[in-house]
């Protein structure tokens, strides 16, 4: 017990120090787990790390980076900019695309995709860009959890729940999750229209566009369409997801590299989110080992005792220390701990699971967006202003994404616990 928690909190304070190193310390703590005999090499690699999430997550890098390739999403940007009858309207589209986008694709690269098109858009309408591009990131922060394939966190949440990608949008017969996130956006997009409310008029002209290849786009649909049965095949989501979604990929760039031409074939897999991929290996084994110590136990005695029998307190317990924590940290370790804690809460409480796990998520996702460091694509977004001569201090982040974080939070969280409270 006490080795597993050390390890796993030494590896937590070097994720916040080290963020750039994230991958070399889970996997080096892992390592550690099994030298120290915490864990056997058998039980690291078989039983702790969930190879369907993996496969799905992986499968998943290869068909977004090829659906970026191919320019698609920039002629939706295009035709959506092109339909907008004011600054204000296109600005706001911008930023919801950014959130469409991000169901299919990686936040950050949604985020290098989009920059030029609001830099471009900004510099029409003679705007600072700044608000514009923090938009952008957080958008793209809230919508990767609406769907099975648009985070690292909703995929492990259908791991745990076992849930199929149709779930997430009607689960036991009532909404999922997915109109609870919509909702939040919707909430949130008010929040930035009032913050472009100087640019009402100006009617912007946008640069024309053309896709490289649809053939991305189509594979993404096959995807979904596959996702869609995979409850019938695999109910107990042990392998078909991960399956089918590298599969798919495969598919994919077999025909980059026959047909596309665009570049090689080893440049686009040298260009995946390696890091992210050692990164989960590496924290399914430390999670796993915690889990079996026992302290999963004692973390939800502490905090049901912190509550009492007051289910509304759980769920608000839940939700606002996975935004607290989340704004810091990273929310993909910090989600592995708590989803077994939310599990043994519902237990006690005798409550629905949905609603204290789509609180965590909702919480866990969201709150990344309050501070600068919170998410990758925050990071990546305020980098891009910097090197267009625009430095943003924590203040200025602020003024847009807590207001923005509090309206999608308390939006999303409110339907939840309608719907399943």
């Amino acid at each position: 017990m006490t080795v597993s928690l050390v390890v796993f909190l030494a590896a937590y304070i070097c994720f916040v120090i080290f963020p750039g190193h994230r991958s070399w310390v889970a996997c080096g703590g892992a390592l550690l787990l099994v030298l120290s005999r915490a864990v056997t090499p058998s039980e690291a690699l078989l039983e702790k790390v969930n190879w369907n999430v993996m496969g799905l997550f992986l499968g998943t890098l290869v068909l977004a980076e090829l659906f970026l390739a191919s320019r698609a999403p920039s002629v939706f940007s295009e035709w959506l900019v092109s339909r907008c009858r004011s600054g204000r309207a296109a600005m706001v589209m911008v930023c919801a695309l950014s959130g469409f986008i991000s169901i299919f694709v990686e936040n950050v690269a949604v985020v290098l995709l989009v920059a030029p098109v609001a830099l471009s858009l900004a510099e029409q309408l003679k705007a600072n860009p700044v608000r514009l591009l923090i938009g952008i990131a957080i958008c793209s922060n809230v919508q990767g959890a609406a769907t099975m394939i648009g985070d690292p966190p909703s995929m492990i949440l259908a791991g745990a729940m076992r849930l199929g990608f149709w779930d997430f949008f009607v689960y036991q017969g009532k909404p999922g999750i997915f109109f609870a996130i919509e909702i939040g956006a919707l909430a949130s997009l008010l929040i930035l229209a009032y913050c472009f409310r100087r640019y009402k008029g100006g009617r912007p002209e946008a640069q024309k566009q053309t896709a490289r290849s649809w053939v991305p786009t189509a594979l993404l649909v096959v995807l979904i369409a596959g996702l869609s049965c995979a409850s019938a095949i695999d109910r107990d989501f042990r392998w078909f997801a991960g399956t089918f979604t590298l599969a798919v990929a495969a598919v994919g760039l077999l025909w980059y590299a026959l047909f596309a031409r665009w570049g090689k074939t080893t440049s686009l897999l040298r260009s995946l989110d390696w890091d992210t991929t050692f990164f989960l290996i590496g924290v399914f084994v430390l999670v796993g080992a915690l889990a079996d110590s026992g302290w999963m136990d004692s973390l939800a005695g502490f905090l049901g005792n912190l509550t009492g029998n007051s289910l509304i307190g759980a769920y608000l317990l839940i939700v606002f220390f996975a935004v607290a924590v989340s704004a810091f940290v990273d929310n993909t370790p910090f989600l592995l701990v708590m989803i077994p804690v939310a599990q043994k809460m519902s237990a006690h409480l005798n409550a629905p699971v949905p609603l204290l796990m789509f609180g965590l998520l909702i919480g866990a996702c969201l709150g990344g967006n309050i501070a600068p460091i919170g998410a990758s694509a925050n990071v990546v977004a305020l980098g891009i202003l910097r090197k267009q001569g625009y430095t943003v201090s924590f203040r200025k982040f602020m003024e847009v994404s807590v207001p923005f974080t509090a309206a999608a939070v308390l939006a999303g969280c409110l339907f939840v616990w309608l719907v399943w409270g």
